[in-house]
């Protein structure tokens, strides 16, 4: 072993995939790229650092309410490319030519390139002063079932992405958790 830089150790814990959060506010549609997401409980409680400087942060605080939807290898040049804009003035859906549809239990957009979407409703906002970090409660999901594509991207941190693989399937050994295979 040997030393790495402490500036970079994120790199080596960075969470589930790239994701895009879409919010409604004030009759105005964005949508963001993150990564900085966590589960936190099955329900699904999501947390998601969203900070004071991006326009999705207002739309969300205002709201209490966003979709993440979760898109795949196919659209991840997309997916980034949408994260090197802000929302302020750019129509996101119209320039990056996606589909926005209708959510059943918020007002948020679901977009219908993505392989998922779950509608969520801001659950706590204790931490959001202190480290921007916003929890979630997920309200309803939505799966592409006839989706050819769907391998997820996840970012390492530094611009370079690592694409879902080869799915080990180890169900039989999931003795203390059936209820989850």
């Amino acid at each position: 072993m040997k030393e790495f830089p402490l500036s970079k150790a994120f790199q080596f814990l960075e969470p589930g995939p790239v994701v895009l959060v879409t919010t409604l506010n004030k009759g105005k549609t964005n949508i963001m790229t993150m990564s900085w997401h966590m589960i936190m409980d099955f329900t699904p409680q999501i947390g998601c650092i969203i900070g004071s400087w991006d326009y999705s942060y207002t739309a969300l605080r205002e709201t209490r309410e966003c979709v993440i939807s979760i898109p795949t290898v196919d659209i991840a040049s997309k997916v980034v490319e949408i994260g090197n804009c802000s929302g302020r003035d750019t129509n996101k859906f119209e320039i990056f030519g996606l589909t926005p549809l209708k959510s059943e239990k918020i007002k948020a957009p679901l977009i219908a390139e993505c392989l998922a979407n779950i509608e969520c409703k801001v659950l706590d906002i204790s931490l959001i002063n202190k480290y921007s970090l916003f929890i979630l409660e997920g309200v309803k999901a939505w799966y592409d079932y006839e989706r050819k594509e769907k391998r997820t991207f996840h970012a390492n941190g530094d611009g370079t992405f690592v694409v879902d693989g080869e799915t080990l399937n180890l169900k039989d050994k999931m003795v203390k958790w059936t209820e989850f295979t």
